[in-house]
């Protein structure tokens, strides 16, 4: 549904981080650079090395996009029912939805495996700054591309080892490139379901109370991990049935996707001018073809119930954060940032010769990306579902059949066992979706590029997307992962020889495919990496010259971070909005029609719960998309809730914090352990995660 336009303060803009150091409870912090001093000064806090370790070593990531944290000493995990929506609806059949319907177990040999879901685990972090600089020293496009390919290969072999199949290894930019981090993970990739309850509840309330507060939701799945068949033993956190109070300091271990503080107005423009109103338009365009296939049938309305879900948080995501590109002033003043480093910059000899004129060459660099940009986002969509797979074979062939070193990142051997667990991954693929889809991704191609493009050509031909669609989706044997990884292990000659369809369609596309991506890596991303690099270095010299360096946090990176703040609730349209619902609250809020209808379970439970019980509450904790299923901690490091949104104000959180409105929404660990035990009759699970223990 569509929302008024943002209004940014005066106060607000002047607290864009970089600008000052940051505010109490902003930033999303690396375990390794906590802002031990404002949380001292602010709340008389500072965790000490052992309740870090702890918290790193109890959290955990899904490599589909989302938090989550161990709650027991068997491998328990906690963590949002959507972000295991997609195991959900891979394991439902014809007598079951348990995307809709919920999942439940009574005893572990019940417990199933989620198709081609991985749960990475950090082990270790290191700086890897001066060995990217030696590296990259005095590189500039595609030969510092070529470095950076060679120093992640070498990095990140040493760091697996010889044992992908365990670890793996990320080499991550903070500070846009100011420094560099090696990240160990110990992966996981027998993941099994435990519990998730119904969609009714897990999203009470639709897309009308997205993004939106106050929300009455238990938005859980519990998973398992196991390893040879037994459940891993991992440090975890002791979960507090009681939840927090009002006020109390609380923290949330997350891996935050992606914000765009620090990027330079250049880049920012791009956003709101060109990528984010092309991107609203073809979310919007997609939602609507799965709302109507949708409607088409109750096996299409099951089938589309994920994507439609993804599709339609993606919108308001993009659209809150375009809101606040358009409806402030955030440019301009970013602009004015710049120009006055710059000017630092250029103030000294030294300070000259070290960081030169980074701005320029992000200008540029920004005008080429705008320049192909429809023709990558096209791209971009037709490669989506099946056609992933076949762009994803083809193109993992052609890079195996080069020396590691001189591969692309997501490519080096290290890297290769996630992409291989995503093929074999055992999904079900619906054709007629896939085809619906398919379809209008190439309709999207041919009107955003013209019919005499070159890349419309060689994907249509002289037919129509339709009939394309349907023969590729018809024709083709990608659909069983055990063809996709005959041709995985079968490399570049599998590949070439094949007359699977949609393998000679993704290596038709493949050439124009591959030199857009070099086109992006060589003349965009490698000079932006570079720039970006030189300007967090710069802001980094001038913050320590003001005394202001503890103020820096890095953007979100998907990589495990830690923010701090208290539960508390804000002023929204001159009404006081309290910290915490409860269940009397979700009972009211119930119409009986959807998407304010509970599931049956909960109505014939009302009886037996205490209707006092915290449902969910709001926190001042700085997050973002990727939180999802991040546990929310106390002081002493023991769970009492799960973050699984943030209220309006907060899309606009890639691009600023602010106190006076921002909040993450979480669930009350008080409501789980209730709907555990009262609601869902899962007694020795409820125990299980109140004790710690089976």
């Amino acid at each position: 549904m569509s929302r008024s336009p943002l209004l940014l303060s005066t106060a607000l803009l002047s607290a864009l981080v970089f600008a000052s150091s940051s505010r109490a409870d902003e930033g999303m912090w690396t375990f390794d650079h906590l802002p031990r001093a404002a949380l001292q000064k602010h709340y008389g806090f500072t965790p000490d090395p052992a309740w870090i370790e702890h918290v790193v070593q109890s959290s955990a990531r899904l490599a589909e996009g989302c938090s989550a944290s161990f709650v027991s000493a068997d491998g328990l995990v906690m963590t949002n029912h959507h972000c295991a929506n997609a195991c959900l609806s891979a394991l439902s059949d014809g007598g079951h939805d348990y995307f809709r319907d919920g999942f439940y177990t009574k005893d572990p040999a019940e417990e199933r495996q989620c198709p081609g879901m991985e749960l990475d685990r950090l082990d270790s972090m290191k700086d890897v700054s001066q060995a990217v600089a030696d590296a990259t020293k005095n590189r500039e496009g595609a030969a510092y591309a070529s470095a950076m390919q060679e120093v992640e290969s070498r990095l990140t072999h040493d760091c697996v080892g010889n044992d992908s199949e365990h670890w793996r290894c990320d080499m991550v930019a903070l500070y846009h490139g100011g420094q560099t981090a090696l990240y160990r993970y110990r992966r996981y990739k027998d993941v099994r379901i435990v519990m998730a309850p119904e969609q009714g509840i897990a999203f009470f309330g639709g897309d009308p109370d997205n993004f939106d507060y106050p929300r009455y939701d238990i938005d859980l799945s519990m998973l398992r991990v196991y390893e040879n068949g037994k459940p891993v033993h991992t440090p975890y956190l002791q979960i507090d049935p009681a939840g927090p109070k009002a006020g109390e300091l609380v923290f949330t271990s997350g891996n935050p996707g992606r914000t765009q503080r620090g990027l330079p107005a250049a880049a920012l423009a791009f956003q709101r001018d060109v990528a984010n109103p092309a991107i609203i338009a073809a979310l919007s365009v997609r939602e609507g073809m799965l709302w109507q296939y949708g409607r088409e049938s109750a096996e299409h309305a099951k089938q589309a119930e994920n994507p439609l879900f993804g599709i339609q948080n993606g919108l308001k995501s993009y659209s809150g954060t375009q809101a606040a590109l358009q409806s402030g002033d955030i440019v301009a003043r970013r602009e004015e940032e710049d120009k006055a480093l710059q000017s630092w910059i250029d103030a000294a000899p030294d300070r000259k010769a070290e960081y030169g004129t980074p701005f320029e060459t992000v200008a540029k660099a920004i005008a080429l990306e705008k320049d192909i940009f429809a023709r990558n986002l096209a791209l971009g969509l037709v490669f989506r579902g099946l056609p992933a797979h076949a762009m994803t074979l083809v193109e993992a062939a052609h890079e195996r059949a080069q020396p590691d070193a001189r591969r692309h990142s997501g490519f080096h051997d290290s890297q290769l066992g996630e992409i291989e667990t995503r093929l074999a991954a055992k999904e079900p693929v619906y054709p007629e979706l896939e085809t619906a889809s398919l379809a209008l991704s190439l309709t999207g191609m041919r009107q955003s590029l013209g019919e005499d493009d070159p890349l419309v050509r060689n994907a249509l031909g002289k037919s129509s997307p339709d009939r394309v669609a349907a023969h590729l989706i018809r024709s083709s044997g990608l659909s069983d992962p055990q063809k996709r990884l005959a041709l995985w292990k079968g490399g570049l000659k599998a590949i070439e020889a094949s007359s699977d369809p949609m393998i000679v369609f993704a290596r038709t596309l493949y050439p124009a495919y591959e030199k857009l991506r070099e086109t992006m890596r060589n003349e965009v991303t490698s000079p932006l990496h570079k720039a970006q690099g030189d300007i967090a270095r710069a802001r980094f010299a001038k913050a320590k010259k003001e005394g202001k360096q503890d103020g820096l946090y890095p953007d979100a990176t998907f990589s495990p971070r830690l923010s701090y703040g208290t539960v508390k609730g804000w002023r929204k349209n001159g009404v006081e909005v309290a910290p915490f619902t409860d269940f009397a609250g979700m009972y009211r809020h119930a119409t009986g029609s959807e998407p304010f209808a509970l599931p049956e379970r909960w109505l014939d439970a009302k009886p037996r719960l205490d209707l006092s019980t915290h449902l969910d509450f709001v926190s001042t904790n700085d997050i973002v998309g990727g939180n999802s299923g991040s546990p929310v901690l106390d002081r002493k490091g023991h769970a009492v809730g799960l973050i699984f949104d943030g209220n309006l104000p907060s899309l606009a959180g890639t691009l600023y914090y602010d106190i006076a409105s921002n909040r993450a929404v979480a669930t009350d660990t008080s409501a789980i352990v209730a709907a555990l035990r009262d609601v869902y009759d899962e007694p020795a699970l409820a125990r299980e995660l109140s004790q710690g223990h089976r």
